[in-house]
């Protein structure tokens, strides 16, 4: 196996696109699955844009395959991918909306209460 089938696999284990990846790393549109479509390999401009902006991951895993995908101090947390987070957000958002609503709702309560 490849760098770029790594790489692959590193985007799909955060459960983002291969465009917002892309994206991330600054690199032209449709470049991750061009070079796994072609087997191509990566570039270090790209394994080091790679490793600014992803610094969990183990470059050793991705250019040797040896060892995990993350450094262990972060396999030893919570890995939370980007779809999970995305509903943590809008469940915490939700639960601030009803919040405000039963405040809403109490105020106009008290409010038609008063003569």
């Amino acid at each position: 196996m490849k760098a770029i089938h790594r790489i692959m696999q590193f985007v799909r284990s955060k459960g983002m696109s291969v465009r917002r990846f892309d994206i991330s790393i600054g690199a032209a549109n449709g470049y991750t699955l061009r070079m796994e479509k072609n087997n191509a390999s990566v570039g270090s401009d790209v394994l080091e844009k790679i490793h600014e902006t992803y610094p969990e991951l183990n470059l050793e895993w991705i250019i040797t395959g040896e060892g995990e995908m993350y450094h262990k101090k972060v396999r030893d947390t919570q890995i939370i991918g980007e779809k999970d987070l995305e509903k943590l957000i809008s469940l915490k958002l939700n639960e601030k909306l009803d919040s405000e609503r039963l405040k809403i709702l109490k105020q106009l309560k008290n409010e038609l209460k008063k003569p």
